[in-house]
């Protein structure tokens, strides 16, 4: 018989567990919310041991109400850092979530010194920055990882100290060709080999969590995105999935041609690890969108011209069109394709006609573009076209903006049976290291989307690109800063 998989999936505001059964279906899904600190502006911290108190928890309870398992998959939030003592298990520090821009000036450094192109969200200049805090001496024995090291270490009851190149690709710290560890980079910034796990396979048994009942066999592990890639079966090179959720991602499968990661390509995107399976590098390229679900927050939280998420659509479908509206939706900056930190959300093209109706409307075709602008760079840097997107995420169950999707991108849009894709990718992954599935042709047979839209007209890209011009560079002191 084929066995079912216990899936631990931590996000960035709320972790879950669930049971992902061999026909790809999803069980007894318990979610927890576990929203970072923010002490003070730019800082992102997380207890670190509460957050494998509640995964534990959470884990117990769906193991309890779905029975046993053969075997656990792991995704989470990617670059989040954790530093904690080998002997004691306890963290040194406050742990540092994706988002933390403490390190802002030392990726200005490394960039001007050594020539290293290196974001604040990534791993490298966090862990340096807590070993000068705690450790400056190098003199104590401590570990480092991002959140799937650190939940397999307290899962194995501190036997097993690993990560997969999915994780491992986004910290800063691994050669361009995904083979091993940088050691110059180490060098560089100070931080021990010592500390690093060790790598193996996204998809091949790694140990037993005897931390849990029955302990079962962990098989998989990925970041969110790359579970999410192969959650929505894009298995295949040139099959795309997008995610939108606060934030947004596409991401692309690129295959197995060898790629390197060394920063950000021409067009804005950053290739990826997919996953390793049999030590074969199943590569992608990256898309990111600063704030998609976010614009939608804002107008149910800040203007209070909605009173729900869900309202958006209802609003935003009373009127045909924008009549002319456009809302560039930069309220963190842009992303990809022209990454531009100081451009800033604008409507644009209102007169004394604009109702509500149409800035909401305007607000979800926004995040549309965004998507279409998204889907174009990794298109052009990738060498692929995509056939039909497939989409997951909260907003994914939003009939006027997946309409406005299919619209702005000229493609049919599959959406996703399961809005939290990154689940059963981790069941996926765990499930092909143990059986359940035969290999990726099995995975690629689960793909059900739950509707597909298509398009209907197309949107005006014309006017988009003039109202992106203008919000562009709006506070340059953000503008100049490249990472």
């Amino acid at each position: 018989m084929r066995d079912s998989l216990l899936v631990i999936d931590v996000g960035t505001s709320g972790l879950r567990a669930a049971i992902v059964r061999p026909d790809g279906s999803v069980e007894h899904n318990t979610y927890r919310p576990f929203a970072p600190d923010t002490p003070f502006p730019g800082l992102v911290e997380f207890d670190a041991v509460r957050l494998a108190a509640t995964v534990f928890e959470v884990a117990e309870f769906a193991l309890h109400a779905g029975g046993p398992v053969g075997g656990v998959g792991v995704t989470n939030q990617r670059a989040s850092t954790i530093v904690w003592d080998a002997a004691t298990g306890e963290p040194v520090g406050p742990s540092l979530g994706w988002q933390d821009l403490r390190t802002v000036g030392e990726c200005i450094t490394a960039a001007a010194d050594h020539g290293l192109r290196l974001a604040p969200n990534q791993s490298v200049t966090k862990v340096a920055s807590l070993l000068n805090a705690f450790d400056p001496s190098r003199s104590r024995k401590l570990l480092f990882g991002t959140v799937d090291t650190w939940l397999v270490w307290k899962l194995t009851g501190g036997m097993l100290h690993v990560t997969d190149r999915s994780n491992a690709a986004v910290t800063g710290m691994l050669k361009a060709d995904a083979t091993g560890w940088d050691l110059d980079v180490l060098k560089i910034f100070d931080i021990p080999t010592s500390m690093l796990a060790t790598l193996v396979d996204s998809i091949g048994i790694v140990g037993p969590a005897t931390a849990l009942t029955g302990s079962p066999v962990i098989a998989g592990l990925a970041g969110d995105q790359q579970a999410s890639l192969i959650g929505q079966c894009c298995v295949r090179p040139g099959q795309a999935k997008a995610t939108f959720g606060t934030g947004g991602m596409l991401d692309i499968n690129t295959g197995t041609r060898p790629r390197t990661i060394n920063g950000r390509s021409g067009g804005g995107t950053f290739p990826i690890v997919a996953w390793t399976y049999g030590g074969e590098y199943t590569w992608g390229s990256e898309a990111i969108m600063l704030s998609a679900g976010t614009n939608v927050e804002w107008l149910r939280d800040d203007l209070g011209i909605i009173e729900n998420a869900a309202d958006s659509h209802a609003v935003g479908s009373q009127c045909a069109t924008t009549d002319g509206v456009v809302y560039v939706p930069a309220l963190l900056g842009l992303g990809t394709p022209k990454w531009d930190y100081g451009a800033r959300a604008a409507l644009f093209g209102m007169t004394r006609g604009t109702s509500r109706a149409h800035i909401v409307r305007a607000v979800l075709e926004g995040v549309a573009h965004r998507g279409a602008d998204l889907l174009d760079a990794v298109e052009t840097d990738a060498g692929f076209t995509v056939e039909a997107l497939r989409v997951d995420g909260g907003m994914s169950a939003n009939p006027t903006f997946i309409q406005a999707l299919a619209n702005t991108t000229g493609r049919p849009i599959e959406v996703s049976p399961h809005p939290d894709a990154t689940t059963v990718g981790a069941g996926y992954l765990a499930g092909l290291a143990i059986g359940t599935w035969n290999g990726l042709d099995d995975i690629a047979a689960n793909w059900r989307p739950d509707r597909i839209v298509e398009p209907t007209a197309r949107l005006d890209r014309v006017q988009w690109a003039k109202a992106i011009e203008q919000s562009s560079g709006w506070i340059p002191e953000l503008s100049a800063l490249d990472f």
